[in-house]
């Protein structure tokens, strides 16, 4: 499932240079030892500064942590590129196992051989480009938390054969992505107290972004202290990675941006995102909130829950959409057995599960005020995974019952004022938009072979008659 990527907006932070000298609050400078004895700098003062930096100002000051591979050297860590070395591929392109001469581990990589990495070389034909590429680095230099994919560094550089090359360097993640383990039949079933640990780290990986993002900047004496906002904005199980011990990280920045400031309720933007994933109310009014991440958030408890991918075509019409097709199994009636993927057998704990749904329908809200805080989601998934009993399901229903029918999320979801018919209308028009864009990024591929053939057997049709002329 791709990525849809529209022109982005401009840069609406032309002032903050002069938000900049706004009045600040200084601590004392034996106050900020005391608080902050664990910080690498303890000579300086703290400023807390009343208007955020842009990341891309903060990028700046730890450019220098990130390092800058050359071409060459990537091309030998992969064995030129060597498919089989080849691990993934996505919207941005392929991506390889890599064994660098030098080691890493300096840099706090968890892998034991610190020299293994994962390198991600943009295709200049695809769906992301430069601007993605450019996001990822920059946000990935900044950002810094255990559930967020570590970055090692990029290459960008102007091959005269193949033209302009972008690269990315991450930590290696051995056991691939959640989307791998959960829908792959050849993979084992991932078990319940693992996919409860995996939504957990995610849960707190997003709370990072949203809420706890304190970025620190020292300048001669001053340690400025700044709170920023980072919506993820692409969140999916193909971009959840998962390490030695299946701990789940975070990666794909290329659609992130930072959150509201300066007093704004959202961000205005053209809409990017995964069809199946992103959020309604930002599908249809481009107002990209923290909530939006929540939303995706749902989604991919559902995916955990239930095994089930976010929009299978394979599927009948009606069960191709998850969120449709799980509100037919609400909590509380014995149609909710069959919500739980069948693959556990039974192995989880009924209450549990209950809880989790409990919560993915509350991130599923309708109106984004009525979704919860990522920190809220957190608490929730913490007090499920205390529930030990691996009680199975309960009785399954009888067969040939109808299935109940699909629960409102808000009494307001039928109003038929023109307002709201108008507003359905265009909600319908950008999602059949999105789908639309899907299915042409998942049919690019064939039908470029397609056009090749049909341009072969002209060129053939042609040569065949000039020959009978000739002749």
């Amino acid at each position: 499932m791709g990525c849809f990527f529209y022109s982005r907006e401009k840069n609406k932070n032309k002032n903050k240079k002069q938000s900049r000298s706004s009045p600040t609050l200084t601590i004392d400078k034996d106050d900020f030892r005391d608080e902050m004895s664990q910080k690498a700098n303890r000579s300086c003062s703290l400023v807390v500064a009343s208007s955020p930096r842009s990341i891309l100002e903060l990028y700046e000051e730890r450019a220098h942590e990130l390092r800058d591979f050359r071409l060459a050297e990537l091309r030998s860590a992969t064995g030129n590129f060597s498919r089989e070395l080849k691990i993934g591929e996505g919207g941005f392109g392929s991506v390889y196992k890599g064994f660098l001469k030098t080691s890493c581990g300096h840099l706090g990589l968890r892998n034991d051989s610190g020299n293994v990495v994962a390198v991600k070389k943009l295709n200049p034909n695809g769906m992301q480009g430069h601007k993605q590429w450019l996001a990822e680095v920059q946000f990935l230099a900044v950002v810094d938390h255990p559930n967020l994919v570590k970055l090692i560094g990029y290459c960008g550089s102007d091959d005269g054969k193949q033209g302009p090359q972008r690269l990315l360097v991450y930590e290696f993640m051995p056991n691939k992505t959640l989307e791998y383990h959960l829908f792959n039949k050849a993979y084992p079933t991932l078990p319940w107290k693992t996919r409860l640990s995996i939504a957990l780290g995610v849960a707190k990986g997003l709370q990072y972004l949203h809420e706890g993002l304190e970025i620190q900047s020292c300048r001669l004496v001053v340690m400025t202290l700044f709170m920023l906002q980072v919506i993820y904005r692409d969140l999916k199980s193909s971009n959840v990675l998962l390490d030695e011990e299946f701990r789940p990280k975070l990666s794909d920045f290329g659609l992130a941006r930072e959150g509201p400031v300066d007093g704004q309720t959202h961000v205005s933007t053209a809409v990017m995102g995964t069809y199946g994933y992103a959020a309604p109310d930002y599908v249809e009014t481009g107002r990209l909130t923290a909530r939006s991440d929540v939303w995706s958030f749902g989604v991919v408890l559902l995916e955990l829950l239930t095994g089930r991918r976010a929009f299978d075509r394979s599927r009948p019409r009606p069960d191709q959409k998850l969120v449709d097709w799980a509100r037919r199994h609400p909590a509380g009636t014995r149609w909710f057995s069959r919500l739980p993927d069948p693959r556990l057998a039974g192995r989880y704990s009924h209450r549990a599960a209950q809880d989790v749904a409990a919560l993915a329908w509350r991130c599923l809200a309708d109106r984004a005020g009525e979704r919860p805080s990522m920190a809220e989601a957190a608490r929730a998934l913490e007090r499920a995974a205390r529930r030990d009993e691996l009680d199975g399901p309960p009785e399954p229903p009888e067969e040939g019952s109808p299935p109940p029918p699909p629960p409102h999320c808000h009494a307001g979801s039928g109003s038929s004022s023109p307002e709201a018919k108008k507003a359905a209308t265009a909600k319908r028009r950008r999602m059949a938009h999105l789908a639309k864009l899907a299915a042409g990024a998942s049919a690019a591929p064939a039908a470029r072979r397609l056009v090749h053939m049909k341009m072969m057997k002209a060129a053939a049709t042609r040569n065949a008659g000039t020959q009978h002329v000739e002749t």
